[in-house]
């Protein structure tokens, strides 16, 4: 059998000191990577809400150009604005049809990305602007329900 020197047995492994350091090391990459991950979810989680609140805004406006050209029978008291989000999504008897067929404005109702549900809060034309409540009259305008604020401090239900 061979002896092994005092120089081959320094030659092992990492020292504690090594160790530490590179456990150090690692802890502080990891304590920055947390804050971009929340970063990038919460910026993502925006880019969503503002694109179903405009889509679901778009659908309510072509929905109100198609009551104003005629085209779709609305009930009164509604003034040309749709009753409920469903009714987009559903879809409306064209007036000039003899076959009875239907006009759509939505695929589906999109999902709110800071509550994650398909709840929107509504507003109809009547209501305050500021208003968390609805009237029920129409679906004049939507916001989310969260009660977050964005970076610049408003709050999301404002957007």
């Amino acid at each position: 059998m061979r002896h092994m020197g005092p120089q081959r047995r320094a030659q092992r492994g990492l020292t504690l000191i090594e160790l530490i350091v590179a456990f150090t090391i690692l802890a502080m990459l990891t304590s920055m990577a947390v804050p971009l991950a929340r970063y990038k979810v919460r910026r993502d989680r925006e880019r969503e809400l503002v694109y179903a609140l405009r889509e679901i805004r778009k659908g309510i406006d072509n929905f109100k150009d198609a009551s104003l050209a005629g085209k779709i029978e609305v009930k009164l008291g509604t003034d040309g604005y749709p009753e409920t989000l469903e009714q987009l999504v559903e879809g409306v008897k064209l007036l000039q049809d003899a076959e009875g067929k239907k006009i759509k404005f939505l695929r589906r109702i999109p999902k709110d990305p800071m509550t994650n549900s398909f709840e929107w809060g509504m507003r109809s034309e009547q209501d305050d602007p500021a208003s968390q409540s609805w009237g029920r009259q129409n679906v004049f305008d939507i916001y989310t329900k969260s009660t977050d604020r964005a970076r610049d401090g408003t709050p999301y239900s404002q957007w």
